[in-house]
C-alpha cells in the first residue's frame, strides 16, 4: 500500500450504533459493590464524549448539549440507589440525554410562539415635528374646504369608505360622490401648495 493511503478499516465510516456499541463494551459491566461516585466517575470519563456527540445531534447545539449530558449524569448520581441493574447505568444515561434533549427541543417551541414581539420602529423627533406639520396643514387646508367636498374627503380617505358608503352616509348619489371628492382633492391640493 502506498505510504500516505490509509488502510481500508481506518477509511471505513463509522456510524453512531457502532460508536454505542463499542463505547458499551469499552467500559463492560460496573460492579456491584461501586458507590455513586466511582461508577458516575468511572461512566464519564468513558462515554461523556459520545453522550455530548448525541445530544448535540438532537438538539443542534453544543453547549445545550454538554449541559444536557451533564444533568443527565448528575440525575444518575442522584438515583444511583434506586438502579436496579448496574449494568444498564448506560442505557439510563443515554434515556436520559434522549428524554432531555427533548425537553430542550419543546421549551425551545413554546419560547419561540411566546418570544417578545420587536417593539415598532419608532419615528425620530424630527420625522414626528414633520408629521405633526403636514398633519396640521392638512386639516387646516380641509377646514377652507366646502362643508359636501370636506364630508366626502374625510368619509373616504379618514373612514376609508366606499363610494356606496359615502353616498349613503352624506344622503346623495355616488356621481355627487366622485364630483365632491374630484373637487376636494383639486382644492385641497391647491391650497397645500401655496402654504409649502
Amino acid at each position: 500500500m502506498p505510504a500516505g493511503e490509509p488502510d481500508a478499516v481506518s477509511a471505513r465510516p463509522t456510524h453512531v450504533i457502532e460508536t454505542l456499541v463499542a463505547a458499551d463494551a469499552a467500559l463492560g459491566s460496573i460492579p456491584v459493590e461501586w458507590d455513586a461516585d466511582r461508577a458516575v466517575t468511572a461512566l464519564y470519563g468513558t462515554h461523556y464524549r459520545a453522550l455530548v456527540r448525541l445530544a448535540a445531534l438532537l438538539v443542534r447545539d453544543v453547549a445545550t448539549a454538554e449541559e444536557v449530558v451533564q444533568d443527565s449524569f448528575i440525575a444518575m448520581h442522584a438515583s444511583w440507589r434506586r438502579l436496579r441493574d448496574t449494568d444498564k447505568a448506560l442505557s439510563y444515561l443515554r434515556q436520559s440525554v434522549v428524554n432531555r434533549s427533548r425537553s430542550v427541543l419543546r421549551h425551545r417551541v413554546v419560547m419561540d410562539k411566546n418570544a417578545p414581539k420587536p417593539p415598532p420602529e419608532v419615528a425620530s423627533a424630527e420625522q414626528g415635528a414633520i408629521t405633526a406639520l403636514e398633519r396640521t396643514a392638512v386639516v387646516s387646508a380641509l377646514r377652507k374646504l366646502p362643508v359636501r367636498q370636506r364630508e366626502a374627503l374625510v368619509l373616504r380617505y379618514y373612514a376609508d369608505l366606499s363610494e356606496a358608503q359615502i353616498a349613503s352616509t352624506m344622503g346623495i348619489s355616488r356621481g355627487a360622490v366622485k364630483s365632491h371628492t374630484a373637487r376636494g382633492m383639486s382644492s385641497l391640493r391647491t391650497v397645500l401648495e401655496v402654504e409649502f
